[in-house]
């Protein structure tokens, strides 16, 4: 009798340790983790851009996000995060044109808890979309044609205001291993908000909708609380809702598209190579007028832990 006592007590022990080392294994997708997903990756491209686009030395993205929440646990969350965007062109003494810069400051409500494998995070977040420029939006001269005014690409003024509201779904694939993420946002320039120069060119109505994941290694390092994805996956669109440039509404120019494979190297610690094919409105400020059709390489900061 004590013998079986002692055997049942024992199985016992075994199934708790499993479930629990099974439990220790699914990663913590926290707020922190979901707000960088949301906020965008740091990067700079190589200088072999394929496509339609300038000559470059470099794309570089700086987003550092700065976090303010209660805890390490909270449900709510803001971030502020000093977006400034980079462009060098590979022309005589390398100029760095009109800057993007989009200061931003969002907010995140996690409904679920991060323990969970599968639970919702609403956000909105504010943002200006400016290029620290003061001259002219359009070019003037006696030999320009007053019915076709081109826009001032070297020192005209851009400058947006916009909010963005969404949510993101997040879930963990046990039979791939893959922490996944579905997000689907508005982003909405009130008129007021946007300077005046582009209202009926610049889209003030848009539909974002993202599918992440992200690979998680099956070898030793699964055990580890610090693990990284060995390759991510990111497939982005957008969709112009509002009138603007006088397009149909099912014309190809108001669909912007990019698909983005990121690879980190073992011998790599936060940084990782990444190819991206994108399509769509040009995204650098007052550039938004040319449509790119690039592929790119570059290095692209990765520093997530699940």
């Amino acid at each position: 009798m004590i013998k079986s006592t002692n055997l049942i007590f024992f199985c016992l022990l075994l199934s708790f340790g499993y479930a629990q080392t099974k439990n220790d294994t699914l990663p913590r997708l926290d707020l922190a983790k979901i707000a960088h997903i949301n906020q965008s990756d740091s990067y700079i491209t190589f200088p072999i851009d394929i496509g339609n686009i300038a000559p470059l030395m470099f794309e570089a993205n700086l987003n550092p996000n700065f976090i303010i929440r209660q805890r390490s646990d909270s449900k709510m969350m803001m971030v502020l995060t000093p977006q400034i965007m980079i462009r060098m062109y590979n022309e005589e003494s390398y100029p760095v044109k009109t800057p993007s810069y989009i200061p931003q400051i969002s907010f995140y409500y996690l409904m679920g808890y991060p323990e969970l494998a599968h639970h919702t995070t609403v956000f909105a977040r504010i943002a200006h979309h400016s290029n620290g420029q003061d001259g002219n939006f359009y070019l003037d001269g006696p030999l320009l044609d007053v019915n076709e005014p081109k826009i001032n690409l070297q020192s005209g003024n851009f400058a947006t205001n916009f909010f963005e509201f969404g949510f993101i779904d997040t879930s963990y694939g046990t039979t791939v291993n893959a922490v996944k993420f579905i997000k689907s946002a508005l982003e909405i320039h009130p008129k007021s908000w946007t300077q005046e120069e582009l209202h009926g060119l610049y889209s003030g109505l848009r539909w974002h909708n993202s599918f992440f994941a992200y690979k998680l290694p099956m070898d030793r390092d699964f055990f580890s609380k610090k693990r990284s994805a060995n390759f991510s996956l990111k497939v982005e669109t957008t969709i112009m809702l509002d009138n603007f440039n006088d397009l149909a509404f099912f014309d190809l120019d108001r669909f912007n598209a990019s698909l983005t494979f990121y690879y980190h190297p073992k011998f790599l610690e936060d940084i990782g190579f990444f190819v991206q094919l994108y399509h769509g409105a040009d995204y650098y400020n007052i550039y938004f007028q040319q449509q790119l059709n690039i592929i790119r390489f570059g290095l692209m900061t990765e520093i997530l832990r699940f």
